[in-house]
């Protein structure tokens, strides 16, 4: 892995629109302050923080054709949350396309979910797309704030707002993502 700065901002200015370019650049950004804070590769969370959105908006009839081209199965949950598609298809095509370490790839791979006995790595860019500076929703300056104190705190706040999100939503809940807020919850009490 040994790939350029402006190679991979070309590829994710080929692939995104405007907003989602530059929300991955912020994301990017986030992912660096809090690497230096909390003691982690600051070059691969940047990496890690720019392409974790990288096929974010493949249509999706193309990103059920790269599963099936690239040997991804989905379980029947994932099938039916396309929300999760582009980090699982976006990890795979790091590895293949640039062959980025695998914990990169993994980060990406799980910044939607999250997972039990995440890396330190999986958990700034998890925190880093809740926080970036282009994120308005109600709640995100709490988020900043968590993330201050220390990554599980903004992990717990990230997770529950998942969880809760969806359960309004009637929508399934991935199991990773409830292993991951088991995990932090059981951590933090």
């Amino acid at each position: 892995m040994n790939t350029n700065r402006e190679i991979l901002i070309k590829d994710i200015r080929e692939h995104l629109s405007d907003f989602r370019y530059n929300h991955s650049l912020e994301v990017a950004n986030s992912c660096v302050e809090l690497a230096e804070k909390y003691g982690c590769d600051k070059e691969k969370a940047y990496l890690a923080g720019i392409m974790h959105d990288v096929l974010k908006e493949l249509p999706k009839e193309e990103m059920l054709r790269f599963f099936d081209e690239h040997n991804i199965p989905l379980t029947k949950l994932e099938r039916n949350a396309p929300k999760l598609w582009h980090a699982m298809a976006g990890a795979e095509y790091l590895r293949e396309k640039y062959d980025f370490s695998e914990d990169i790839v993994s980060a990406v791979r799980y910044h939607t979910t999250g997972r039990e006995n995440m890396t330190k790595i999986e958990k700034i860019l998890f925190v880093a797309d809740f926080i970036s500076l282009d994120r308005d929703y109600n709640g995100v300056e709490d988020m900043r704030e968590r993330a201050k104190i220390s990554l599980e705190k903004a992990m717990e706040e990230g997770l529950r707002f998942t969880v809760n999100e969806l359960s309004e939503k009637c929508l399934a809940i991935h199991p990773d993502t409830i292993s991951a807020y088991n995990e932090i919850v059981l951590m933090n009490i």
